[in-house]
């Protein structure tokens, strides 16, 4: 995996204080949220990493691991057992039990360490060698997790379907339920970087970029949309037709019906997650035309409908 700089991804320096990066994030996710970059590829890796920064630098724990650790933070626990383990074997084998330092053959931190090195080239660069003597001893690292973003359309997960992706040479089949949503993440286990010396893989995270292809505004499994609505009708009722996700309903207008008013299309509405057959409500609100381009009778006839309203007849 490619090793990306959180500090500079948010454009802050080391010392940022917690309110920075808040700030930074806000500005940042602004303004390369993929709704408002759709079909931009470049923009919603930005905007993956960015939360995926964010997510670190505002944890002060993670925060703390990743200054010390680097792109290996997520190994900080690790490291640090590895290290007591190290002080234990330079004590253990530069001491007079053993025919002193140079019997074990163990030089310490910054010596040439083991002839046949049993740990992994990072381990050795941060610790400076490991340890030997009567036996070897091997320290098994967890594989690094690897992020990946999948995009799609919403009109792709109104229903499960499966996918087959390839990450990192490996082909993946991945079943993908209705109803997920832009910025979720699901955890595919043990799809990340192969362990070290034995130690278990990684895991893959894949966060979903779902670009709004549609008429429909989306709220979790709630849909909206604005439905324009002539004068005549919304005045004396009648009947239209209006589109839903997956079809087209038809709907009964009351006489009189105002601008911005909202009606619900029970179960018209998006999938709940994981959640087979259950679906939400769709919310058409009624936007009111007023005719344009009248015509000399027409004007005339609005007007003699005014005078009557002004007369109360």
């Amino acid at each position: 995996m490619e090793f990306i700089d959180y500090y500079k991804v948010l454009g802050l320096s080391k010392d940022a204080s917690k309110n920075d990066i808040k700030k930074a994030y806000r500005k940042l996710a602004r303004k390369y949220h993929p709704d408002l970059n759709p079909n931009d590829a470049a923009a919603q890796k930005k905007f993956q990493q960015i939360n995926e920064a964010h997510e670190v630098l505002i944890d002060p724990e993670k925060k703390k691991k990743y200054d010390k650790y680097g792109k290996d933070w997520q190994h900080a626990e690790e490291f640090e057992k590895a290290r007591a383990q190290q002080q234990q074997y330079q004590q253990q084998y530069s001491g007079g039990g053993y025919g002193g330092r140079n019997a074990g053959g163990f030089e310490g931190f910054g010596g040439q360490g083991f002839e046949q090195g049993d740990f992994s080239d990072f381990f050795e660069s941060m610790f400076g060698g490991a340890a030997r003597g009567g036996q070897q001893r091997t320290t098994r690292f967890r594989g690094q997790d690897f992020n990946a973003q999948l995009q799609l359309n919403l009109s792709d997960v109104y229903k499960t379907q499966k996918q087959t992706l390839t990450v990192n040479g490996k082909n993946i089949r991945l079943t993908i339920p209705a109803g997920v949503e832009n910025g979720q993440t699901i955890k595919i286990k043990g799809y990340g970087g192969e362990g070290i010396n034995g130690g278990p893989n990684g895991d893959l995270f894949i966060t979903f970029a779902i670009n709004n292809n549609t008429t429909f505004k989306r709220e979790k499994q709630q849909l909206y949309k604005d439905v324009e609505l002539d004068m005549f009708t919304a005045a004396l009722g009648g009947s239209i037709t209006v589109d839903t996700f997956d079809g087209k309903a038809k709907l009964t207008v009351k006489p009189e019906t105002q601008n911005g008013t909202t009606v619900k299309l029970k179960g018209k509405g998006f999938p709940v997650y994981k959640k087979e057959g259950q679906f939400g409500d769709l919310f058409i609100t009624y936007k009111v035309k007023i005719p344009t381009n009248l015509t000399t009778r027409e004007k005339e006839l609005l007007q003699e409908l005014q005078k009557l309203r002004k007369n109360g007849s």
